[in-house]
């Protein structure tokens, strides 16, 4: 279900804020902050529908995992997710089904490690805020909040409870972009200089099915923002390669977006009169293109584009001084490898693949087994006590974009500060996705 008008307003809003300045911290920095050890990692998992009831497979999957408690209201969903964990050898669970409020007594259980929440985006700061005041760590699938307040509160309670709160971006973990990441950091292209990043992916079809979504909260969201509503699956892998919040950070971001168009024009050709799509009011640009600078002068481009025909991509592109990486189609050229001005075979270097991708050449799960690939992660860090890949401070500036975006287009494309959610511990490198493989 999606949250009500009062909610969506005051979203729409509060997006509009651009103040860059850091609050007051209230705790002390997350950054390299380990999870504690633990034998077996309890889970409790929120939402239950496309992601989540596929997801819970890759956590039963894991060893050293347990999955203790289910909640979503629609109770059919939690049974055949609870059927799941029986099925796998594991006790029952505990499940929640009363009402959409019912997540706050999961996350109240005092048997929980980590809850992991895969509801609708109306939900997800709300839920977070929850797992942590209750002593939990969280991951959020993306994004992990809708307006920049949201943001710095999320900072700030991960700070002051010591509760990890993290951005679950599966696209950190494709086989190309862990590549590219290895490559990157072993000097392979330079001095790095431009990357991209996009969440291009023909949407219509599916934001119009009443058995898709649950409800029309998608959809919705495009009656609300103008700007890039989903840019984690493109700003993530970028931010990886480059050390964002590691040695470098973005610093601004300016935007601009077509007209919004496509949402409409497909609701005229499929839906009938009547339907209560009819009554609403699309804004969001149908392709939104920001450029995002950091404070070594890089620049990085996102796109966003879920209303119009086209094939799926994510651009996933890395650029510097010996070359270039560009993916969909995968290709590469780097001196000096290549000297000819003919693209390279990328397959040539699955020497660099990650380690993780080495020891689980055919992962299980969705999206070419990058799900599996982060689940296994996570559950490793949480488990053997290790700091995350990556902390609440990513979460935050790979979401920043979407109430930022929407700011910079209604300012007719003026620049607008990220605000620097590590309160200058960017500057210290430290280890990220790339990091080595752990003992056990």
């Amino acid at each position: 279900a999606a949250a009500g008008p009062a909610a969506a307003a005051g979203a729409a809003e509060s997006a509009a804020s651009t103040d860059s300045s850091a609050p007051p911290r209230k705790g002390r920095t997350m950054a390299g902050v380990p999870f504690e050890r633990r034998t077996t990692v309890r889970v409790g998992i929120i939402g239950l529908g496309n992601r989540g009831g596929s997801m819970i497979d890759l956590f039963l999957a894991v060893p050293g995992v347990r999955v203790v408690a289910l909640c979503d209201p629609v109770k059919a969903k939690t049974e055949s997710a609870a059927a799941k964990v029986v099925r796998a050898g594991q006790p029952a669970p505990a499940v929640y089904t009363n009402g959409e409020a019912d997540y706050e007594n999961l996350c109240a259980r005092g048997d929980l490690d980590f809850v992991y929440v895969a509801t609708p985006w109306d939900f997800h700061f709300e839920m977070a805020k929850s797992a942590m005041l209750n002593g939990k760590h969280v991951g959020v699938e993306c994004p992990i909040a809708m307006r920049l307040d949201e943001l710095w509160q999320l900072v700030d309670l991960s700070e002051r409870t010591r509760r990890h709160c993290m951005q679950l971006e599966n696209c950190c973990y494709g086989k190309n972009e862990m590549r590219v990441l290895r490559m990157a950091h072993a000097g392979k292209f330079g001095e790095l200089l431009h990357g991209a990043g996009a969440y291009n992916h023909d949407l219509r079809g599916l934001m119009f099915d009443p058995d898709y979504y649950e409800g029309p909260w998608r959809r919705l969201w495009h009656t609300r923002l103008r700007g890039d509503l989903y840019p984690n699956h493109g700003f993530g892998p970028v931010a990886n390669y480059m050390d964002i919040n590691r040695g470098d950070r973005a610093v601004s971001i300016t935007s601009v977006g077509t007209p919004a168009l496509g949402l409409a024009e497909y609701r005229a050709a499929h839906m009938p009169p009547g339907d209560p799509s009819w009554k609403e009011t699309y804004i969001e640009s149908d392709r939104t293109i920001s450029l995002v600078r950091t404070a070594k002068g890089r620049v990085i481009r996102l796109e966003h584009d879920v209303s119009t025909p086209h094939p799926y991509s994510r651009i996933n592109s890395l650029g510097g001084t010996k070359g270039v990486f560009e993916d969909y189609p995968e290709r590469i050229y780097i001196e000096p490898d290549h000297t000819d001005d003919s693209w390279g075979d990328f397959g040539k270097y699955a020497d660099w693949d990650h380690w993780l991708w080495k020891e689980h050449a055919n992962p299980p799960g969705g999206h070419g087994g990058m799900d599996y690939i982060m689940v296994f992660r996570l559950m490793q860090c949480v488990r053997l006590g290790l700091v995350p890949d990556f902390d609440v401070y990513d979460a935050a500036t790979w979401t920043a974009p979407v109430p930022l975006s929407h700011a910079s287009l209604k300012a007719n494309g003026a620049p607008q500060q990220i605000p620097d959610f590590t309160r200058g511990e960017w500057r210290n490198a430290r280890a990220g996705v790339d990091s080595g493989r752990p003992e056990e």
